[in-house]
């Protein structure tokens, strides 16, 4: 196979933005626009991946890494052809040079590669589409007679009739290397935005005999770039509407494809259930028969088999076990491991620590840097007093313990085996084995003593 060397022109200041973000970093399904492109262009296996830079250059650096990547900057910006004519000097002598736009986020590996097809060493090739409405775009001319592309005329370039045309330029192209390294200073700026155009290299390909051949996308949403915030949305619709098809597609229940948003990867089971919006982040695995119920928002999680996740919960880097139920309205922080049978009540949250098989963290309590044995019953309001002001501290509650309401666990402390603490104690010291441990003032009733009256003003 031929080398391939992809370049990624993603220099434009985006002004339709209105921020001061450069365009590409803008986010589609929490991923830049930048990073959806060059993500597909690794999935070709390119020799040589370039990205022309203007616009915000710095902070599009810093906020994309890769060792893959050559970065190269356009300054000042003028005109795509002259973005594509800075990369010379990185691009093979010979081989494919396939060029993608950091704002176009969403064409795909399959499209690419039915491209990549049409060129032999002695074509060009583009990437066009057919739309109803092409105002704003460059039309592919052809030739009456054999029908091959003779030209692409700019929109503020075209005459009546060429601006009829309805067939139009992506922008997605490949050109051999050994045309582009002549053609690229060719180009000039006579035009009417008098900047060098890249198309102007199919105008070249015509004069120098060499075919041009094209192809279309499986799917028109692909060739659509963004240049707005109201595009970035629409765009995001389209994203999230075609992910929730492909999960209905293997199986996934979803009560309603409109109101869902994967921001990551959401890898499921076998009768998986997810009531609507709900949000997927990073990397989620759903085990079979795994219940998300709605308005949940789960990022970098595992939940393993038959588990019930109930409304309004909020579960971040942590692994759930089989058959537990979290919430509703719990939250489950970066750190947290609940083996088999678990259950967290609402308004619980759970920080870095590990709740063995059958134990219960009833409702309004917090556990942070806990080790939780088996078969542990935690009691509402009880709160594990983690952090002296200046440092962490572990608790451990080894197992069968029953702790009671509105109980402080004051770390480092060991909750013993069969321990039960009264409801109300502030437990500071290590307790002893299957005993009753409580710490309360004595209780007293004050005679005479009478409650405040609110002052008339």
């Amino acid at each position: 196979m031929s080398k391939l060397n992809i370049v990624i022109l993603a220099a434009g200041a985006g002004t339709r933005m209105h921020s001061s973000l450069p365009k590409v970093l803008h986010l589609l399904a929490g991923k830049p626009l930048l990073m959806h492109v060059i993500d597909t262009a690794r999935l070709l296996s390119a020799d040589r991946i370039c990205i022309v830079y203007g616009h915000g250059g710095d902070l599009v650096k810093q906020s994309i890494r890769g060792d893959d990547l050559i970065w190269v900057k356009q300054e000042p910006q003028l005109g795509t052809g002259h973005a594509l004519l800075q990369t010379k000097p990185y691009l093979d002598q010979d081989g494919l040079t396939l060029v993608l736009y950091g704002d176009v986020p969403l064409v795909s590996v399959h499209t690419l590669k039915e491209l990549i097809l049409k060129t032999e060493q002695e074509f060009c090739a583009l990437l066009t589409a057919q739309l109803e409405n092409p105002t704003g775009y460059g039309r592919i001319v052809r030739d009456e007679q054999s029908q091959s592309i003779s030209a692409i005329v700019e929109q503020k370039d075209g005459n009546v009739e060429q601006l009829r045309i309805k067939e139009i330029n992506t922008g997605v192209m490949i050109i051999p290397n050994r045309y582009l390294h002549t053609w690229l200073p060719q180009l000039d700026n006579n035009n009417a935005q008098q900047e060098y155009y890249l198309t102007d290299i199919i105008a070249l390909s015509v004069e120098h005999g060499v075919k041009v051949a094209s192809t279309q996308p499986q799917n028109l949403w692909e060739t659509i770039g963004v240049n707005s915030k109201r595009q970035l949305a629409e765009l995001e619709r389209i994203y999230q509407t075609e992910y929730a098809y492909k999960l209905l597609d293997q199986g996934v229940g979803l009560a309603d494809p409109t109101r869902i948003d994967i921001r990551g990867d959401l890898i499921c089971g076998t009768d998986v259930g997810i009531d609507v919006n709900c949000i997927f982040e990073g990397t989620v695995k759903l085990a079979d028969n795994v219940r998300i119920q709605s308005h949940c928002i789960l990022k970098n999680v595992t939940v393993s088999a038959g588990t019930v996740i109930a409304p309004f919960s909020l579960i971040e880097d942590a692994e759930i076990g089989e058959n537990c139920r979290v919430g509703p309205y719990a939250r489950i922080r970066p750190g947290t491991k609940l083996s088999t049978k678990v259950h967290i009540g609402n308004f619980v949250e759970v920080k870095n620590s590990q709740i063995a098989s059958t134990s219960k963290v009833n409702h309004l309590s917090y556990i942070g840097d806990t080790q939780v044995g088996e078969n542990v019953n935690i009691g509402a309001g009880t709160i594990t007093c983690n952090y002296d002001g200046a440092n962490k501290h572990q608790t451990i509650i080894e197992d069968n313990v029953f702790v009671g309401s509105d109980t402080q666990l004051v770390a480092p402390v060991t909750i013993s085996k069969g321990s039960t603490i009264g409801a109300g104690s502030t437990i500071t010291k290590d307790t002893r084995e299957n005993e009753l441990t409580l710490s309360r003032a004595k209780q007293l009733s004050i005679s005479g003593w009478k409650r405040p009256i609110k002052q008339k003003k």
